[in-house]
């Protein structure tokens, strides 16, 4: 299953269902295989994988369910916790969902007889994004087309509530930054907000809308990516608010940003469902064009591997994962 010079899909996973969104677990989990979870119109499904790439003796790649859980709406975004651990006994798998009901849903599972969620009501509107506090996990933010982003505790209580002046596409947690909350808004604005004193302390500019995803790099905290309109920005935050990079991509608008966890200049980019195909470039920022350029059939959710240059998109009943060179 090896790849070919025209950089197609390396690897594919059947599913149920229509997958929606997909994310890899970027946490360390004690385990040598990955948690993935991915989530369809009613359902997530938490899966491992073992690639090739990590491991001589699996051929191809290896991918196990874990466990299917209920959710009775459609998923639209997972953040994983940093409180997930495989090596623990009994194992503890816990995520949080947002869905089309306004609602976050933290489940937590021991993979046995225990599974457990809890609703957090507040939002007034459609949930773009979410992520956990990276060190201890015991907190949730999230954002939302009410023009908001709000910081919650794990019972679900309101703990922060920052106003915006648009809808909020993207919220990163950096795990070396762990009191600064990075909020990408849909009018091109990216602001830090200092999680102590609950102020805005930095700002940045796309001057161009609607910015739909924004990444805070994970080897590099001074870098910033994003995709507004049909091209991706980068940022070095020391240097400038506007960006000192930028691109057009995708004719159709770009939709999701993210960087890789293992290199501090690759990243991905997707194009907006098309009637047929969905487009995921990976980029290099040392290569003027997309060092790969895959398609998926309606493709939905982009995620990078927490150790291999490997990243993955959701599609019609199926996963579809790509390994890029360094």
């Amino acid at each position: 299953m090896k790849q070919d010079s025209t950089r197609n899909i390396s690897y594919t996973v059947d599913c149920e269902d229509y997958v929606h969104v997909v994310k890899f677990n970027p946490f360390d989990s004690g385990d040598s295989c990955s948690l993935i979870a991915y989530g369809g119109n009613n359902y997530v499904v938490v899966g491992t994988c073992r690639f090739q790439e990590e491991d001589a003796e699996v051929e191809g790649m290896q991918y196990k369910t874990l466990r299917t859980f209920h959710h009775g709406i459609r998923v639209d975004a997972i953040a994983w916790s940093p409180e997930t651990r495989l090596d623990a006994i009994p194992p503890q798998i816990r995520f949080c969902t947002a869905a089309s009901d306004r609602k976050l849903r933290l489940f937590t599972s021991d993979l046995q007889d225990k599974n457990e969620f809890k609703t957090f009501d507040g939002h007034s509107d459609y949930i773009n994004d979410l992520v956990f506090a990276p060190n201890e996990g015991q907190e949730i933010a999230s954002v939302s087309d009410d023009h908001t982003c709000r910081v919650w505790d794990l019972e679900g209580n309101e703990k922060a509530h920052f106003v915006l002046r648009s809808p909020g596409m993207s919220v990163c947690w950096h795990p070396e930054e762990a009191f600064k909350l990075m909020v990408a808004e849909k009018n091109g604005t990216i602001r830090f907000y200092d999680l102590i004193t609950q102020q805005a302390i930095l700002s940045l500019e796309c001057e161009q809308i609607p910015l739909m995803s924004a990444d805070w790099c994970l080897k590099n905290t001074l870098k910033i990516g994003a995709v507004a309109g049909n091209d991706w920005l980068i940022w070095d935050i020391t240097r400038s608010s506007y960006p000192q990079d930028k691109r057009p991509v995708h004719v159709d608008r770009a939709r999701l940003f993210r960087w890789s966890r293992v290199n501090e200049n690759l990243f991905a980019t997707t194009g907006y469902p098309g009637k047929t195909t969905t487009q995921l470039l990976v980029h290099h920022l040392g290569h003027p064009q997309p060092i790969l350029t895959g398609t998926a059939a309606v493709g939905s959710g982009l995620t990078w591997h927490r150790t291999l240059p490997l990243c993955a998109v959701g599609g019609d009943h199926k996963i579809f994962f790509w390994v890029t060179e360094m």
